[in-house]
Order: structure tokens, then C-alpha cells, then sequence
């Protein structure tokens, strides 16, 4: 009687949470079937490796998939792993290469903070550009007056970008001649 009671309890011991009974099962999906219920019918695709999580949940619901309680595991089909991943790279990045700069086909206007720069800064642009200002400004006046006029004027992108390569295409041959 003592051993019927011992092999119950080793036996309730190994069970984990995902219905197993022993670590050698958890790792086999040879038998499982996808966890999922796709547009209310049950996936019957060979689970793979791939584990439903709360991590994935909002991209589940998004492809109207939902995980079948009954089922004694948390495993889903590569098929299904690869629809979330897809709607997970398909998702808009904040600081994403297609966003950066413009927003519904207008370019968007990127604002220098010149509160933030040095005063010796603001004086050098100050005097390169020869704005003309009450003496005894202080750092804030003077930001002020360079921004406002840092915003007048005018850029042609092809010219400076063309200008940019002639430079950095020259400089380079120029470094190697003195080398």
C-alpha cells in the first residue's frame, strides 16, 4: 500500500504546469497538435517548438487567433509562428528608416534647440553670420536671435549634398597625397 502511495505522489511530483508528466514529454511535439484556434476551428498543424505567450497575445487576437484552454500545452505550429512574427516586423517602428523626416508625404521641420548649445557657440555663429544685436545679450536673448535668423535661410538640398560628396571625395584624395 506504502509504494501505491509513493508511485501517485512521484508521479503528481513530476507533473508540470503544462500537463506533462515527465521533462522527457514536455520536449517531444511529435504527438501535439497546434494549441490555436484559428476563426473558431481548431489548428490541427503539428506543434512545433514555438510557445504561446502573453507577449504574443495581441498579435494572436489581431489574426483572430485564440489559444483552446483544453489543450494540455502551450505549443503553437510553425505556421501560425511565422503569421504573428510577420505581423510583428510588418508593425511601425518609432525611429524607423521609412518615418524619419517625413510624415504623410511632408517633410517634417526639425527643431534645434539653441538653448541647449554653448554661448561661445551662439557668439561664433553670431559673428560668422554678422547679425547685428544690442550688446550685453544674454544666453537666452542671444539664442533667440539665432534661431530666428538660423530660420531664414534658405537650403537647397542637391546643392549642398552634391557640394558634401565633391568635398569628402576630394578631401580623401588630398589626405592621401600628403600621407
Amino acid at each position: 500500500m506504502q509504494s501505491n502511495t509513493f508511485s501517485l505522489n512521484s508521479k503528481t511530483a513530476n507533473m508540470s504546469t503544462n500537463g506533462f508528466s515527465t521533462e522527457d514529454d514536455s520536449r517531444s511535439s511529435h504527438d501535439q497538435i497546434c494549441c490555436l484556434i484559428d476563426s473558431g476551428e481548431k489548428c490541427q498543424r503539428q506543434a512545433g517548438n514555438a510557445s504561446y505567450s502573453k507577449r504574443i497575445q495581441n498579435q494572436a487576437r489581431k489574426l483572430k487567433l485564440t489559444r483552446d484552454e483544453v489543450s494540455p500545452h502551450i505549443y503553437i505550429c510553425d505556421y501560425h509562428k511565422t503569421q504573428i512574427q510577420n505581423i510583428r516586423t510588418k508593425r511601425k517602428r518609432k525611429d524607423s528608416e521609412d518615418d524619419q523626416g517625413f510624415h504623410d508625404g511632408v517633410e517634417e521641420i526639425v527643431e534645434i534647440d539653441f538653448y541647449q548649445m554653448p554661448v561661445n557657440t551662439l557668439r561664433k555663429y553670431k559673428r560668422h553670420y554678422k547679425i547685428s544685436t544690442r550688446p550685453g545679450l544674454s544666453k537666452a536673448q542671444l539664442a533667440d536671435a539665432v534661431a530666428s535668423h538660423f530660420k531664414t535661410i534658405p537650403v537647397k538640398e542637391k546643392d549642398i549634398l552634391q557640394m558634401f560628396f565633391y568635398t569628402t571625395k576630394t578631401k580623401r584624395y588630398d589626405n592621401k597625397d600628403s600621407t
